[in-house]
């Protein structure tokens, strides 16, 4: 069974940057999709990125495109999220996800299979 651990969270003002890393382990990382998601306190999970089993299709959120960039890396087991010009908004729980689904990307939290525990990501203004 395949396990998930984000890490690269922290705390930083607006206007700064950020990536996050999503480690994998225990199951062939390349053979699934692979989506990023936030939560803030008191609102429901919000998608954010997602990237193909190649890296050749991404998509993301209104809300973060021009800003985020998801990337993969599967000869490390490893997905990324780069942020760059955060917001306050941004402010939330940060996690990534596994889709063993499907082929194509999705934005819907349900659609996805494995998720990891979060980091936060914490924007001052």
């Amino acid at each position: 069974q395949v396990q998930l651990v984000e890490s690269g969270g922290g705390l930083v003002q607006a206007g700064g940057f950020l990536r996050l890393s999503c480690a994998a382990s225990g199951r062939t990382f390349s053979s699934y999709v692979m989506g990023w998601f936030r939560q803030a306190p008191g609102k429901e999970r919000e998608f954010v990125a997602a990237i193909t089993r190649s890296g050749l299709r991404t998509r993301y959120a209104d809300s973060v495109k021009g800003r985020f960039t998801i990337t993969r890396d599967n000869a490390k087991n490893t997905v990324y999220l780069q942020m760059n010009s955060l917001k306050p908004e941004d402010t939330a729980i940060y996690y990534c996800a596994l889709d063993w689904s499907r082929l194509g990307v999705t934005p819907e939290p349900g659609d996805y299979d494995v998720w990891g525990q979060g980091t936060q990501v914490t924007v001052s203004s």
